[in-house]
């Protein structure tokens, strides 16, 4: 009857106990998933469509592609790079949005396909594998935000336009042919590499931000912008994914060959290092202070016997048959000792105890217990038999005592 009201009770204070530890990490993880959803949300409304001339959003370039078209120049959209290649062909502009999300192949695709066609090749901000690729000899370093930098170069495209929104990567080349423009901390993050014997030029830009629906009408940005793209009048307007470098059949990345860290993003490892430590600075924050021991009073006093039947009954829940039948032949040694005259630091060695209990019991041997069985032997099988235990334990005990009472005492000489 006890057993079964105090299961309930037992696991209502243990469910308790695992929430109050367990709630401050559980809240901060909540407030971690949110604010990744919020920051996600907003990033993605920013993003959305990020130089898609298709796009009206802040970030697209919608406005650009509207203004490309009352010129005569006709966009064309494309996601993959056979597309790119395919739709690349003399006298046409190819624009390359994340050059950095294509693979060494895919690079090297788009080279060949526009190497011999006069045209022009427009990579906005790449980094060192399409400059290789495309550039070879130019080298990339950051130049700052973006800012409204001047021309300071002879490229007529851009003394025309004046002014304009660049910054982000400068560029370094040894072509002393090469137009150098909007120089920032010393390197221009415009350049322009000429190909005379192909008739085709490329131009690298260090920041997008003048391509953007929100910069367009800002100085000399549209200017700017429709000299570099509307000098022939078919622009293709290639926005590489994620999912364009992986369906490129020329890559060995099919689904047999990838494994699942080639499906995560560039940048995990960092992510997870930063989590790691985050994790290790927490624990060691929440983690106890160990001190020195501070004795405390109690707030009640606990009667003895209750807490000899509270230690039985959690012997009992767990069935600790071992343990509560160590505790009852400790407690019956140690009472026993200084009754036969056994020193307390012997009380538990079987060859002092024993003799001594066998000397003072009074009982045939026929009729005396198994003592070593009794006072050293094994765990009982079952509850029964460690009743029968305390109990024999209980008569032994009571059964010394009584002797020892009315044992005949030795009076001294008067």
């Amino acid at each position: 009857m006890s057993t079964a009201t105090t299961d309930p009770v037992a696991r209502s204070v243990a469910a308790r106990r695992v929430w109050h530890r367990s709630r401050g990490l559980l809240l901060a993880l909540l407030l971690l998933v949110v604010t990744g959803v919020l920051l996600a949300a907003l990033q993605s409304n920013e993003q959305h469509g990020r130089l898609d001339p298709r796009s009206a959003d802040r970030t697209g370039s919608r406005a650009l592609a509207q203004l490309l078209a009352a010129r005569g120049v006709d966009t064309q959209v494309v996601t993959t790079s056979e597309e790119a290649a395919a739709a690349t062909g003399p006298n046409t502009t190819l624009l390359i949005a994340e050059p950095d999300l294509l693979t060494t192949p895919q690079l090297t695709g788009l080279r060949m396909a526009t190497a011999h066609t006069p045209g022009r090749v427009v990579l906005v901000a790449p980094g060192t594998a399409a400059l290789d690729t495309f550039t070879p000899g130019v080298t990339a370093e950051p130049a700052g935000r973006s800012s409204v930098l001047r021309p300071a170069c002879s490229l007529p495209a851009a003394r025309r336009a004046g002014s304009a929104l660049l910054g982000g990567l400068g560029y370094l080349t040894p072509d002393r042919t090469a137009d150098r423009c909007y120089p920032s901390r010393g390197r221009p993050t415009l350049l322009r590499l000429p190909a005379p014997d192909s008739g085709r030029d490329t131009v690298l830009l260090g920041s997008p931000d003048f391509l953007y629906n929100r910069h367009l009408a800002e100085r000399g940005n549209a200017s700017l912008a429709l000299q570099l793209l509307g000098d022939h009048k078919h622009l293709v307007w290639y926005l590489p994914s994620l999912s364009d470098s992986a369906s490129d059949p020329s890559t060995p990345q099919d689904s047999d060959q990838r494994g699942f860290l080639d499906l995560l993003p560039s940048g995990w490892s960092w992510g997870l290092l930063q989590l790691t430590f985050a994790a290790a600075f927490a624990a060691l924050w929440r983690a106890r202070r160990l001190g020195p021991l501070v004795p405390e009073r109690l707030p009640v006093t606990v009667p003895a016997a209750e807490t000899t039947e509270g230690h039985a009954r959690l012997y009992e829940q767990a069935h600790a048959r071992d343990r509560a039948s160590a505790v009852l032949r400790a407690a019956t040694r140690t009472r026993l000792a200084p009754l036969i005259g056994v020193p307390p630091a012997h009380a538990h060695t079987p060859d002092i105890l024993l003799p001594a209990v066998h000397a003072h019991l009074t009982s045939a041997p026929a009729a005396e217990p198994d003592l070593h069985s009794l006072l050293f032997g094994p765990t009982p099988a079952d509850d029964k038999a460690l009743v029968q235990l305390a109990d024999q334990l209980d008569a032994l005990k009571t059964s010394i005592v009584s002797q020892e009472r009315h044992a005949p005492r030795e009076h001294p000489d008067r």
